[in-house]
Parts: structure tokens; C-alpha cells; sequence
């Protein structure tokens, strides 16, 4: 069992600083700039033996409009009420503001326990703000440092009433299923961990629609939309069930081309898109219907190819298309041109606003999940290879023939095979993109990155 803690207060008093290091990663951006958090965002932590959620949320604004503060204000306030226990975070060096005054009176009469923390008390300076803030009204507050890590010890003490009991369980050794006495490329399938989700980012270029996408998926308004270009900084991560299979679905910021990118914030926004790519099992690179396919939307799909996580194209705002039969066969075309060597990516025409075909976009993910977790049996393999050396050998090379022994598949997530060569550096690229092909298409794998690695030396499964 677990509880949870969200942190709140004024622009620019450390939320994040503090949210990462409760997480024990550098999940949250942070920047001198006040107002970098926009959507709240949550994570597991453990500190001092306490385990629960973390939640970090948008500096809190005196504005009730439909600006965009007042939007990061209601989403703070959607934190609040599902919290356990709150951090009322206030700057001890900056001393007590009106600002503060105004929330700590809002927090004491709403229903969330609330502790006071003032951050930055690393050197004299921040004394005169400790005296302070007393006059919060929120009890003795808790001195610490989240950048330098002073004063944990003290925080873990304050949240323990706030721990459930321990229910003293203890967790079982998975069996993977692996038996060494097996060809690693004849090692059963292993059956899927339904415990765990599958991790779903949402990328694109700004502006397209991605978080109205998490928005709709999720039925709730999670994270910020609006007209404002670039409105996500951070990359959101929901937990999410969805017809007994178990998501994370990570939202994340617009990805412009590198040269536009200028700002030190949207920098680090886009480092942060890369970061969630590189763990995601599928990718939703989310285009827009009316500017389908173009460069960066191609530059970005190149880019997930080359981590090896599984993509799917979600062409949105579809229901504003005219000529939608044009609009698809450019779709093709584009894919053919730029993409050709991964032929078979699942395309989706969706409204993420109106929530039309959302449900054919995620049997799209998992259709593609699943063939990204394939496994082929070595025996299947070494008949395929034999079938095509015997129709297409490989090339001469200096009046030789290279000569491909045996081939096995090495792991999945991507599907990734050794083929064992006599001379791997004579074996030309254009007969490795032709066996790759040849691979996708014989054992029905569109759409997923196929990787081949080359390896010297005779089959490791051959009799002496």
C-alpha cells in the first residue's frame, strides 16, 4: 500500500527540485525560469524506508480567468483533492509574500492535511523567512534544502502518520521461463506479464494534439490543452487500463526542428520527449491532418526507428479533411519515400477532440506490440535462410562467395537476429537491407524496426 504526497506553493520555491529528489531521478525540468511546471505530474518514491507517490504540480497563481495560469491553477487543484497529505512549499531566502499568505489560508480550510516546508534554508540567509512563517498558521515548518538533500530526515518523520501499515508481503522471483539447456533461438515464447503496462509515448510537433489525445483516452482533462502552441514541458506519465491491459501513457512536449529551438526550457522539454522515447515500448507520433507527413513529422519517425521502439502514426483533426481519399494516398506515398525500409507502419485517421477511432488506434498498439515482442524459432530461420541463398546468393566478392552458415534470433523488443558469416565485412549493405526485407515480409513483422547484426564463425549449434 501506498499514499500520496503533493507538492504545492508559489512559482519558483524548488517544487521540482524537491519532486526529484524525493523520486531519486531528474524527472521534473527545472530551471531558475518561474512557471517551467505547467501539468502535474507523479512519481514513485522511496525515502528513509518510506514508499509512496509523489506528485509535482504548477506554481500556484491568484487568477480564477481562462488564461492559461488560471488552467495551471485548476489542475493543481485536481492534485490537491486526490492527495493524501500536502507539502505547502515556501522559498525561506525570498521570506514570507502576500502570494503565500493568500494559499496557505485556501489550504487551511480545505480538506487535504496540509505540512509546511520551507526550502532553501541552507546558509543564514534563509532565517528571517523560517520566523516567518509561522504566521502561516500551518504549524512548525520543516526546514530543508532540496538541492543539496539537508533536512530529509525530518520530512520522512513528518509524512510517517500519514503511512498506511505495512501489510508485510513479500514479493516472488519471476520466472522468465528461460532454460539454458535450450538454443537461446529456440527458447519458448515467454508468456506476457500482464503486471506490467505497456509504455505508450505520445510525440509529435507542437500544436497537433497530443495531450487532447491523453485527454480523450483518459475521459478526463489530465493534462493542459488550449490554443497556445508548446503549452507541455514536461513529460506526463498516466497509469491507464484499457480493456484488461494495463498502459503508461506518456505525454510529451512538441518536438520543432532543432534550429527553431532556441529557449533554454523548450531545450530541455525536448531532451526530456527523447528521454520518454527511448523507454517507450510504442510510439504515437501524432501528425496533423492538415500538414500530413512533413519533414519534422518524418525526422521524428526516423528518430524512433532508430531507438527500436514500434511506432504508430495517429493522423489527427481527420474529421476536418475534404478530400480524405488524396489525403492518404499522400500519406503512402511519403511513407514509401522516406520510410520504405520499414514497410507496413499502422496508420490511424483519428479526432482526438471529438474521440472518434480511438478505440481502432490502440488495437493498432497492440497489434503492433505484439509483433515487436515476436519471436521466431531458429529451425523456421535456417529454413528460410537456406530457401533464399538458394534463390539469391549473396554476391562474389574478388571472385569469392561469402558464405552464410546459420542464423538465430537474439532477442526481441526489437526482433534483432545474428547471422553468422565467414566474411562479415564482405557481405554488402544492399544484401543485408535484402535479407532484412526478406525477413519482414517472410515472417509477417510490418512495421517494427528489423535489426541484423552480422557475427564471424561457424554454427555455435553444428557437431564437432
Amino acid at each position: 500500500m501506498s499514499f500520496t504526497v503533493v507538492l504545492v506553493g508559489r512559482p519558483n520555491v524548488g517544487k521540482s527540485t524537491l519532486f526529484n529528489r524525493l523520486a531519486g531521478k531528474k524527472l521534473a525540468l527545472v530551471d531558475d525560469t518561474p512557471g517551467v511546471t505547467r501539468d502535474w505530474r507523479s512519481a514513485p518514491a522511496h525515502v528513509g524506508g518510506l514508499s509512496f507517490t509523489v506528485v509535482d504540480t504548477a506554481g500556484l497563481e491568484d487568477v480564477t480567468d481562462d488564461s492559461l495560469e488560471a488552467r495551471m491553477r485548476r489542475q493543481t487543484e485536481q492534485a490537491l483533492a486526490r492527495a493524501d497529505v500536502a507539502l505547502f512549499i515556501i522559498d525561506a531566502r525570498a521570506g514570507i509574500t502576500p502570494l503565500d499568505r493568500h494559499f496557505a489560508n485556501l489550504l487551511r480550510r480545505g480538506k487535504t492535511p496540509v505540512l509546511l516546508v520551507a526550502n532553501k534554508t541552507e546558509g543564514k540567509a534563509s532565517q528571517p523567512g523560517m520566523f516567518e512563517s509561522y504566521e502561516l498558521g500551518l504549524g512548525n515548518p520543516i526546514p530543508l534544502s532540496a538541492e543539496h538533500g539537508e533536512g530529509m530526515a525530518d520530512l520522512v518523520e513528518a509524512l510517517l502518520p500519514y503511512a498506511p501499515p505495512d501489510d508485510g508481503g513479500e514479493a516472488e522471483e519471476a520466472d522468465d521461463g528461460f532454460d539454458p539447456s535450450i538454443p537461446i533461438g529456440d527458447q519458448p515464447e515467454p508468456e506476457e506479464d500482464r503486471s506490467k503496462p505497456i509504455q505508450i509515448a505520445i510525440v509529435g510537433r507542437p500544436n497537433v494534439g497530443k495531450s487532447t489525445l491523453l485527454n480523450s483516452l483518459l475521459g478526463e482533462e489530465r493534462v493542459l490543452t488550449g490554443p497556445e502552441a508548446g503549452m507541455t514541458r514536461d513529460a506526463i506519465a498516466v497509469d491507464w487500463e484499457w480493456r484488461d491491459r494495463r498502459f503508461k501513457l506518456v505525454d510529451t512536449a512538441g518536438m520543432r526542428r532543432r534550429a527553431r529551438v532556441d529557449e533554454k526550457v523548450e531545450k530541455l522539454a525536448v531532451a526530456d520527449s527523447l528521454r520518454v522515447i527511448r523507454m517507450a515500448n510504442v510510439v504515437i507520433l501524432v501528425v496533423d491532418a492538415g500538414a500530413i507527413l512533413d519533414k519534422q513529422d518524418l525526422t521524428i519517425a526516423r528518430l524512433v526507428i532508430s531507438e527500436g521502439r514500434a511506432l504508430v502514426i495517429a493522423i489527427n483533426k481527420w474529421d476536418a479533411v475534404d478530400d480524405r481519399a488524396m489525403a492518404l494516398r499522400q500519406v503512402e506515398d511519403k511513407l514509401e519515400a522516406t520510410l520504405g525500409y520499414i514497410k507496413g507502419v499502422k496508420v490511424v485517421t483519428i479526432s482526438a477532440l471529438k474521440g472518434h477511432k480511438l478505440d481502432t488506434l490502440l488495437d493498432g498498439v497492440l497489434e503492433t506490440y505484439t509483433v515487436w515482442n515476436r519471436r521466431i524459432p531458429t529451425a523456421q530461420l535456417n529454413r528460410w535462410i537456406e530457401g533464399v541463398l538458394e534463390h539469391h546468393p549473396p554476391p562474389l566478392v574478388e571472385g569469392r562467395r561469402v558464405k552464410i552458415r546459420y542464423v538465430t534470433q537474439v532477442k526481441t523488443r526489437p526482433p534483432t537476429f545474428a547471422l553468422f558469416v565467414n566474411k562479415p565485412l564482405d557481405l554488402p549493405e544492399s544484401y543485408q537491407r535484402y535479407l532484412t526485407t526478406h525477413l519482414r515480409d517472410s515472417f509477417d513483422m510490418p512495421g517494427v524496426p528489423v535489426r541484423l547484426l552480422l557475427r564471424k564463425g561457424k554454427n555455435p549449434y553444428a557437431e564437432d
